[in-house]
Protein backbone atom coordinates (compact mmCIF):
# COMPACT_ATOMS: atom_id res chain seq x y z
CA UNK A 1 0.00 0.00 0.00
CA UNK A 2 1.19 4.00 -0.74
CA UNK A 3 2.36 5.43 2.19
CA UNK A 4 1.12 8.97 1.22
CA UNK A 5 -1.83 10.23 -0.01
CA UNK A 6 -3.03 12.77 -2.61
CA UNK A 7 -4.20 14.70 0.31
CA UNK A 8 -0.86 15.17 1.94
CA UNK A 9 0.40 16.04 -1.57
CA UNK A 10 -2.35 18.65 -1.49
CA UNK A 11 -1.13 19.89 1.35
CA UNK A 12 2.28 20.27 1.04
CA UNK A 13 1.87 22.07 -2.13
CA UNK A 14 -0.40 24.41 -0.79
CA UNK A 15 2.11 25.11 2.50
CA UNK A 16 5.02 26.07 -0.04
CA UNK A 17 2.89 28.18 -1.93
CA UNK A 18 1.46 29.91 1.19
CA UNK A 19 4.79 29.43 3.50
CA UNK A 20 2.28 28.46 6.24
CA UNK A 21 -0.03 25.78 7.57
CA UNK A 22 -2.72 28.39 9.14
CA UNK A 23 -2.99 29.92 5.18
CA UNK A 24 -2.57 27.09 3.61
CA UNK A 25 -5.55 25.34 5.46
CA UNK A 26 -7.95 28.13 4.40
CA UNK A 27 -6.88 26.90 0.86
CA UNK A 28 -7.42 22.70 1.10
CA UNK A 29 -10.69 23.87 3.34
CA UNK A 30 -8.66 21.77 6.74
CA UNK A 31 -8.39 23.11 10.10
CA UNK A 32 -5.27 24.77 10.92
CA UNK A 33 -4.28 21.36 12.59
CA UNK A 34 -5.53 18.72 10.16
CA UNK A 35 -3.07 20.35 7.68
CA UNK A 36 -0.49 20.03 10.29
CA UNK A 37 -1.36 16.77 11.23
CA UNK A 38 -1.50 16.25 6.93
CA UNK A 39 1.98 17.29 6.67
CA UNK A 40 3.55 15.55 9.60
CA UNK A 41 2.42 12.41 8.12
CA UNK A 42 4.11 13.51 4.68
CA UNK A 43 7.51 14.02 6.35
CA UNK A 44 7.24 10.67 8.75
CA UNK A 45 6.38 8.94 5.23
CA UNK A 46 9.40 10.81 3.03
CA UNK A 47 11.99 10.35 5.93
CA UNK A 48 12.60 13.88 6.97
CA UNK A 49 11.96 17.27 6.75
CA UNK A 50 10.08 19.51 3.63
CA UNK A 51 10.21 22.93 5.21
CA UNK A 52 12.72 24.71 7.85
CA UNK A 53 11.41 26.37 10.44
CA UNK A 54 11.50 30.36 10.52
CA UNK A 55 10.03 31.40 13.54
CA UNK A 56 6.01 31.09 12.17
CA UNK A 57 7.10 30.84 8.75
CA UNK A 58 7.65 27.89 6.59
CA UNK A 59 10.41 28.16 3.80
CA UNK A 60 10.98 24.64 1.74
CA UNK A 61 14.14 22.89 2.54
CA UNK A 62 16.19 21.00 0.02
CA UNK A 63 13.86 17.71 0.16
CA UNK A 64 11.24 19.93 -0.49
CA UNK A 65 12.44 21.81 -3.34
CA UNK A 66 13.16 18.55 -5.23
CA UNK A 67 9.43 17.23 -4.22
CA UNK A 68 7.42 20.27 -4.63
CA UNK A 69 7.88 19.90 -9.20
CA UNK A 70 6.91 16.32 -8.87
CA UNK A 71 4.27 16.96 -6.45
CA UNK A 72 2.64 19.26 -8.98
CA UNK A 73 2.61 16.60 -11.46
CA UNK A 74 0.59 14.31 -9.52
CA UNK A 75 -2.01 16.72 -8.61
CA UNK A 76 -2.38 18.25 -11.85
CA UNK A 77 -3.10 14.37 -13.00
CA UNK A 78 -5.52 14.13 -10.27
CA UNK A 79 -7.43 16.91 -11.57
CA UNK A 80 -7.51 15.98 -15.15
CA UNK A 81 -9.00 12.65 -13.94
CA UNK A 82 -11.56 13.94 -11.74
CA UNK A 83 -12.82 15.93 -14.88
CA UNK A 84 -12.31 13.38 -17.32
CA UNK A 85 -15.41 11.93 -17.36
CA UNK A 86 -17.57 14.80 -16.91
CA UNK A 87 -16.04 16.17 -19.79
CA UNK A 88 -16.31 12.77 -22.02
CA UNK A 89 -20.15 12.95 -21.12
CA UNK A 90 -21.37 16.93 -21.16
CA UNK A 91 -18.38 18.60 -23.19
CA UNK A 92 -17.80 21.02 -20.24
CA UNK A 93 -14.33 22.10 -19.12
CA UNK A 94 -12.81 24.64 -16.91
CA UNK A 95 -10.23 25.70 -18.71
CA UNK A 96 -7.19 27.42 -17.17
CA UNK A 97 -5.88 29.86 -20.14
CA UNK A 98 -3.21 32.18 -19.53
CA UNK A 99 -2.82 34.86 -22.31
CA UNK A 100 -0.06 37.47 -22.74
CA UNK A 101 -1.56 40.80 -22.98
CA UNK A 102 -2.17 41.61 -26.85
CA UNK A 103 -3.41 38.48 -27.05
CA UNK A 104 -5.32 38.80 -24.16
CA UNK A 105 -6.81 41.80 -24.94
CA UNK A 106 -7.58 42.20 -28.26
CA UNK A 107 -7.54 38.59 -29.63
CA UNK A 108 -8.54 36.04 -27.22
CA UNK A 109 -12.25 37.16 -26.63
CA UNK A 110 -12.87 36.75 -30.34
CA UNK A 111 -11.35 33.54 -30.21
CA UNK A 112 -13.11 32.28 -27.07
CA UNK A 113 -16.42 33.57 -28.63
CA UNK A 114 -15.44 31.41 -32.04
CA UNK A 115 -14.69 28.37 -30.05
CA UNK A 116 -17.59 28.24 -27.45
CA UNK A 117 -20.33 28.63 -30.67
CA UNK A 118 -18.19 25.67 -32.56
CA UNK A 119 -19.45 23.61 -29.08
CA UNK A 120 -22.16 21.37 -29.90
CA UNK A 121 -25.28 23.45 -27.88
CA UNK A 122 -25.95 20.90 -25.86
CA UNK A 123 -22.46 21.78 -24.35
CA UNK A 124 -21.90 25.82 -24.63
CA UNK A 125 -23.92 26.55 -21.56
CA UNK A 126 -22.09 24.32 -19.70
CA UNK A 127 -18.65 25.18 -21.32
CA UNK A 128 -16.49 27.54 -19.10
CA UNK A 129 -13.11 28.90 -18.58
CA UNK A 130 -10.93 30.54 -16.05
CA UNK A 131 -8.37 33.86 -18.14
CA UNK A 132 -5.45 35.09 -16.60
CA UNK A 133 -3.68 37.97 -18.70
CA UNK A 134 0.16 38.67 -17.48
CA UNK A 135 3.03 39.24 -19.76
CA UNK A 136 4.74 36.51 -21.41
CA UNK A 137 6.74 35.77 -18.53
CA UNK A 138 4.63 35.52 -16.11
CA UNK A 139 2.31 33.47 -18.39
CA UNK A 140 4.97 31.09 -18.74
CA UNK A 141 6.02 30.50 -15.01
CA UNK A 142 2.19 30.12 -14.51
CA UNK A 143 1.90 27.24 -17.29
CA UNK A 144 5.69 25.58 -15.27
CA UNK A 145 3.38 25.33 -12.48
CA UNK A 146 0.68 23.59 -13.47
CA UNK A 147 -1.14 27.05 -12.24
CA UNK A 148 -2.60 26.86 -15.93
CA UNK A 149 -3.26 25.05 -18.45
CA UNK A 150 -2.54 26.47 -21.60
CA UNK A 151 -0.34 29.62 -22.33
CA UNK A 152 -0.39 31.87 -25.35
CA UNK A 153 2.41 33.75 -25.48
CA UNK A 154 4.06 37.02 -27.99
CA UNK A 155 7.87 36.11 -27.09
CA UNK A 156 10.63 33.82 -26.20
CA UNK A 157 9.85 31.29 -23.70
CA UNK A 158 13.00 30.89 -20.91
CA UNK A 159 10.86 28.42 -18.78
CA UNK A 160 12.78 24.92 -18.47
CA UNK A 161 10.32 22.03 -18.50
CA UNK A 162 7.72 23.52 -21.00
CA UNK A 163 6.35 22.39 -25.26
CA UNK A 164 6.48 25.37 -27.35
CA UNK A 165 4.24 24.83 -30.46
CA UNK A 166 4.27 27.77 -33.71
CA UNK A 167 1.30 29.11 -33.38
CA UNK A 168 0.61 32.61 -35.53
CA UNK A 169 2.65 35.54 -37.01
CA UNK A 170 1.68 38.79 -35.93
CA UNK A 171 2.73 41.54 -37.82
CA UNK A 172 4.10 44.53 -36.48
CA UNK A 173 3.87 48.17 -37.60
CA UNK A 174 5.62 51.27 -36.72
CA UNK A 175 3.03 54.18 -35.80
CA UNK A 176 3.26 57.85 -34.74
CA UNK A 177 0.09 60.51 -33.34
CA UNK A 178 -1.17 61.97 -36.54
CA UNK A 179 -0.63 65.69 -35.40
CA UNK A 180 3.61 64.84 -34.28
CA UNK A 181 3.88 62.71 -38.28
CA UNK A 182 2.84 65.86 -39.76
CA UNK A 183 4.28 68.15 -37.74
CA UNK A 184 7.52 66.39 -38.44
CA UNK A 185 6.76 66.15 -42.11
CA UNK A 186 6.36 62.07 -41.81
CA UNK A 187 3.25 61.90 -43.82
CA UNK A 188 3.83 60.35 -47.55
CA UNK A 189 7.49 60.42 -47.30
CA UNK A 190 9.53 57.12 -46.00
CA UNK A 191 10.99 58.24 -42.66
CA UNK A 192 14.95 57.74 -42.84
CA UNK A 193 16.99 55.99 -40.37
CA UNK A 194 18.32 59.01 -39.02
CA UNK A 195 14.81 59.95 -37.94
CA UNK A 196 14.09 56.24 -36.40
CA UNK A 197 17.15 56.10 -34.15
CA UNK A 198 16.35 60.24 -32.76
CA UNK A 199 12.74 59.39 -32.17
CA UNK A 200 12.17 58.32 -28.60
CA UNK A 201 10.69 55.10 -28.94
CA UNK A 202 7.55 53.89 -26.23
CA UNK A 203 8.38 50.16 -25.07
CA UNK A 204 6.69 47.81 -22.79
CA UNK A 205 8.52 46.69 -19.12
CA UNK A 206 11.19 44.44 -18.73
CA UNK A 207 9.43 40.59 -19.18
CA UNK A 208 7.19 41.68 -21.92
CA UNK A 209 7.36 39.15 -24.69
CA UNK A 210 6.26 42.32 -26.95
CA UNK A 211 9.11 44.22 -25.84
CA UNK A 212 11.29 41.84 -26.36
CA UNK A 213 10.12 40.64 -29.49
CA UNK A 214 10.20 44.28 -30.89
CA UNK A 215 14.01 44.97 -29.63
CA UNK A 216 14.70 42.08 -31.47
CA UNK A 217 13.44 42.76 -34.78
CA UNK A 218 14.67 46.82 -34.72
CA UNK A 219 17.97 46.01 -33.14
CA UNK A 220 20.12 45.04 -36.46
CA UNK A 221 18.36 48.26 -38.15
CA UNK A 222 18.04 50.54 -35.42
CA UNK A 223 21.20 50.49 -33.26
CA UNK A 224 21.15 52.98 -30.48
CA UNK A 225 17.45 53.31 -30.60
CA UNK A 226 16.50 56.26 -28.24
CA UNK A 227 14.21 54.47 -25.35
CA UNK A 228 11.37 56.56 -23.75
CA UNK A 229 8.50 56.00 -21.73
CA UNK A 230 7.98 52.88 -20.37
CA UNK A 231 4.65 51.47 -19.93
CA UNK A 232 3.24 48.03 -17.98
CA UNK A 233 0.64 47.59 -21.45
CA UNK A 234 0.18 47.96 -24.87
CA UNK A 235 -3.19 50.20 -24.96
CA UNK A 236 -1.06 52.47 -22.64
CA UNK A 237 1.50 53.06 -25.60
CA UNK A 238 -0.63 53.47 -28.20
CA UNK A 239 -2.88 56.29 -26.21
CA UNK A 240 1.02 57.79 -25.61
CA UNK A 241 1.67 57.61 -28.84
CA UNK A 242 -1.24 59.27 -30.67
CA UNK A 243 -0.85 62.23 -27.66
CA UNK A 244 2.67 62.81 -29.49
CA UNK A 245 4.95 61.38 -26.61
CA UNK A 246 6.93 59.40 -29.33
CA UNK A 247 6.98 57.02 -32.05
CA UNK A 248 6.26 52.87 -30.98
CA UNK A 249 6.01 49.19 -33.13
CA UNK A 250 2.60 47.55 -31.97
CA UNK A 251 1.15 44.85 -33.09
CA UNK A 252 -1.53 45.42 -36.01
CA UNK A 253 -4.17 44.02 -33.65
CA UNK A 254 -3.32 46.88 -30.76
CA UNK A 255 -3.66 50.12 -32.88
CA UNK A 256 -6.04 48.98 -35.99
CA UNK A 257 -8.70 51.09 -34.24
CA UNK A 258 -6.54 54.02 -34.04
CA UNK A 259 -5.58 53.64 -37.34
CA UNK A 260 -9.27 53.42 -38.57
CA UNK A 261 -10.16 56.66 -36.58
CA UNK A 262 -6.97 58.93 -37.82
CA UNK A 263 -5.27 58.92 -34.44
CA UNK A 264 -2.26 57.14 -35.24
CA UNK A 265 -0.47 56.79 -39.00
CA UNK A 266 1.45 54.06 -39.84
CA UNK A 267 5.19 55.22 -40.50
CA UNK A 268 6.57 54.13 -43.88
CA UNK A 269 9.82 53.23 -43.43
CA UNK A 270 13.31 51.89 -44.94
CA UNK A 271 12.66 48.77 -42.93
CA UNK A 272 11.50 45.10 -44.07
CA UNK A 273 8.34 43.47 -42.48
CA UNK A 274 8.66 43.48 -39.09
CA UNK A 275 6.75 40.55 -37.03
CA UNK A 276 6.78 38.22 -34.65
CA UNK A 277 5.96 34.85 -33.87
CA UNK A 278 3.05 34.03 -31.43
CA UNK A 279 3.03 30.45 -29.43
CA UNK A 280 1.69 28.15 -27.79
CA UNK A 281 2.78 26.50 -24.23
CA UNK A 282 1.52 23.44 -22.26
CA UNK A 283 4.17 21.79 -19.74
CA UNK A 284 5.81 18.84 -21.01
CA UNK A 285 4.24 16.57 -17.96
CA UNK A 286 0.50 17.82 -19.05
CA UNK A 287 -1.91 15.40 -18.67
CA UNK A 288 -4.24 16.51 -21.76
CA UNK A 289 -7.89 16.14 -20.80
CA UNK A 290 -10.40 15.67 -23.75
CA UNK A 291 -10.87 19.60 -23.40
CA UNK A 292 -7.49 21.01 -23.49
CA UNK A 293 -7.33 18.85 -26.49
CA UNK A 294 -10.51 20.04 -28.14
CA UNK A 295 -8.81 23.61 -27.61
CA UNK A 296 -5.58 23.00 -28.89
CA UNK A 297 -6.86 21.33 -31.79
CA UNK A 298 -9.61 24.65 -32.23
CA UNK A 299 -6.29 26.80 -32.00
CA UNK A 300 -4.29 24.93 -34.32
CA UNK A 301 -7.30 25.33 -37.02
CA UNK A 302 -7.12 29.25 -36.37
CA UNK A 303 -3.22 29.22 -37.48
CA UNK A 304 -4.30 27.18 -40.47
CA UNK A 305 -6.72 30.24 -41.58
CA UNK A 306 -6.22 33.30 -39.11
CA UNK A 307 -8.97 35.67 -38.54
CA UNK A 308 -8.94 39.27 -40.15
CA UNK A 309 -7.19 42.38 -38.15
CA UNK A 310 -10.68 44.11 -37.35
CA UNK A 311 -10.99 47.42 -35.83
CA UNK A 312 -12.62 47.54 -32.30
Amino acid sequence: MLKITLRQMEVFAAVAAAGSTGAAAQAVGLSQSATSAALNELEAALGGPLFDRVGRRLRLGGLGHELLPRVRVLLDGARAIEHWSEEALAGATDLRIGASTTIGNYLLPRLLASYRAALPPAWQTAWTAHVRIANTQDVARQVADFALDIGLIEGPCHEAGLQVLPWLQDELVIVAGARAARAAGWLGPVVSIEALQAAPWLLRESGSGTREAILQALAPHLQGLREGIQFANSEAIKHAVAEGLGISCLSRWVVADALTAGHLVELQTPLPPLSRPLGLVVHRDKVLAPGLLRFQSFLREVAAAPMPVQAV
